[in-house]
């Protein structure tokens, strides 16, 4: 299977210097470019015409949403993943509308960064139809311990497997335990997908009793 070549969209240095830190002993994913404005993103995707962008909601001169409204207009049109600090609904909404094929956080553990794009390009998890992750679609929620409801928790604050083990007293390897059984219950085979499982879990339950069993 050939490499998919990806152009990043992003004006933060730290940032596209770990985006290419994860990928440099990738066998899927090439970097075909980094751009850090708009304007540059359109051009070089109209030049080297990637198979994926991964672009930065916020850039410096431009719109996200709109760059990636233009990308949908260029004559071989790149798959799009928003990459972005702020997951609100409308947003996540507004992105999938627009065309992006996948919502990335930016709290997301970069060594989970690949994983996340292949499933981008080659969706390997099935849902009932649900555009936005963070919204919620109504299904009950899996049985989860307490336990796994801590590393949760701990997940969303993008704590590294390390970084968990400490905070809940735990060795690595219960942590990797304890998430594959997180994952396995969620349906879901990343830290990506576990947090938007834990989005819609806080959305469900923020809602009045009676509208959550209205909406079903």
């Amino acid at each position: 299977m050939r490499q998919l070549t990806l152009l990043v969209g992003e004006d933060h240095p730290l940032m596209v210097d770990a985006v290419q830190l994860v990928l440099a002993g990738s066998t899927e994913f090439e970097i075909a470019g980094v751009a850090s404005s708009g304007e540059e993103v359109i051009a070089l995707a109209e030049r080297t015409e990637p198979d994926l962008v991964l672009l930065d909601v916020e850039l410096p001169d431009a719109d996200g949403l709109e760059v990636l409204r233009a990308l949908q207009r260029l004559a071989n049109p790149p798959q799009v993943v928003m990459f972005s600090g702020h997951e609100t609904s409308d947003l996540v909404d507004e992105a999938f509308r627009a065309g992006a094929s996948a919502f990335i956080s930016k709290r997301i553990d970069p060594w989970d960064l690949p994983a996340a794009l292949r499933q981008a390009v080659h969706p390997t998890l099935f849902q009932p139809l649900q555009l936005n992750p963070v919204a919620g679609n109504g299904r009950p929620a899996a049985e989860l311990t307490e336990r796994e409801l801590e590393l949760l928790e701990a997940l969303s604050d993008g704590l590294t497997n390390k970084a968990i083990g400490q905070r809940l007293g735990l060795s690595e390897q219960t942590v990797k335990s304890h998430l594959s059984s997180v994952y396995r219950k969620l349906g879901v085979s990343s830290r990506t997908e576990a947090l938007a499982a834990t989005y819609r879990r806080r959305v469900e339950g923020s809602r009045p009793a009676e509208t959550r069993t209205a909406t079903r």
